[in-house]
């Protein structure tokens, strides 16, 4: 093991590349706090969070004013005692998203940094179920698409290869969502796998009105169709809709996911490394879902999530939307419709760092180190 010598934090933004909107927001920034961890013998991990549309100097200046400061000296492969403890030291704004982002940067880091240091990929060194995953995309699917380009886009996926496609609902009218996912069902055929992402936008009666038209087009599963706070809600729909619930993205803590797992109100966990708090929790709640014998397929990051995928076995598919292609050397494998994780030491995500260090959000770069180093 090695001591924690030096800490370095920075934000950059990634505005995505193509439009991107839902029931709720439209996706027009993404601030994406940085953390890199050194160790006493010169071995250094990465890690990062993100923010959909502002909240990032709110995490860098958690990292700056509380967090990084306490890592120095610690030893790097105490990762769950360090997790506990930085945790405890915020306890008075946990459980929160600000938090929670914070420390995924920093529990990131530490994992990638304890690869490096055993030479091993991440899918491996945490579980290595398997060494590739279907991919489903959502990237053709935002709501302001037209029904003919949603129509395209899911065909063009699928003779790629890929094992479905996400389509946001949530237009004004129920018929108006209807008639855009049976236009989909009808060109990709029974074959192919559609799924709804309604963002937390429906009430509980509305959510109930709009699964049983979801039903008519063979959804694979009904996304965040209420509250993520409102486990009770989602208990309800789930004793009355034949389309699979899927919850997670919004939630914030491993006990969370213990209340929709043992209350039935979700078929598919979706919990997302970064807001749940890092790698730590995020293998704790996929290793609880199979408990359950429920699947996991995480919400966004992907490059990051292939990795965790393929350790895990209840993770049958991966979601496809590109976030770092413009700040890494190489982008995630893709191969007949499948991620592939990396086989470098490590995430296996190659950070570009000349191009980050050029896209710094002035006032976010900050480090700290042992004396005498």
């Amino acid at each position: 093991m090695a001591r924690i010598a030096h800490i370095e934090i920075m934000m950059i933004d990634l505005p995505p590349k193509v439009i991107r909107t839902d029931a709720i927001q439209s996706f027009v920034s993404q601030e994406t706090p940085i953390v890199r961890v050194t160790d006493v013998e010169g071995q250094t991990g990465t890690g990062y969070c993100y923010t959909i549309g502002s909240g990032g100097p709110a995490i860098i200046s958690l990292l700056k004013e509380t967090l990084a400061p306490r890592l120095i000296g610690r030893e790097a492969e105490e990762i769950d005692g360090i997790w506990r403890d930085l945790l405890f030291s915020t306890h008075a704004t946990a459980v929160g998203a600000i938090t929670s982002l914070a420390l995924a940067a920093i529990d990131t880091a530490l994992w990638d940094l304890r690869c490096r240091r055993a030479a091993l990929p991440l899918w491996q060194m945490a579980g290595g179920s398997k060494t590739s995953v279907p991919l489903y995309s959502t990237e053709g699917g935002w709501l302001h698409i037209s029904t003919e380009d949603l129509v395209a886009d899911a065909v063009a996926i699928k003779e790629a290869g890929f094992a479905g496609s996400k389509i946001k609902v949530g237009k004004p009218s129920i018929a108006e969502d209807r008639a855009r996912l049976l236009a989909v069902r009808e060109a990709v055929g029974d074959d192919f796998m559609i799924m709804v992402d309604a963002n937390q936008s429906f009430s509980l009666a509305e959510a109930l009105r709009r699964a049983k038209i979801f039903a008519e087009a063979n959804i694979h599963w009904f996304e965040e169709p209420m509250s993520a706070d409102d486990v009770g809600a989602h208990c309800e729909l789930a004793r009355h809709s034949s389309v699979p619930i899927a919850v997670g993205e919004s939630l914030y803590s491993l006990s969370q996911f213990k209340d929709y797992l043992t209350h039935g109100a979700a078929s598919i966990i979706q919990a997302d490394v970064a807001r749940i708090g890092g790698i730590t929790p995020w293998l704790k709640a996929a290793h609880l879902a199979e408990a359950f014998n429920v699947p996991i397929c995480p919400h966004f990051l992907m490059e990051l999530h292939v990795s965790l995928v393929c350790a895990v076995p209840n993770a049958p598919m991966l979601e496809y939307i590109p976030q770092l292609d413009e700040v890494t050397h190489n982008p995630m494998v893709i191969r007949e419709g499948h991620g592939i994780p990396s086989d470098e030491p490590g995430t296996g995500i190659d950070w570009n760092w000349d191009i980050v260090r050029a896209r710094i959000v002035e006032g976010t770069h900050h480090q700290f180190a042992k004396e005498g180093t």
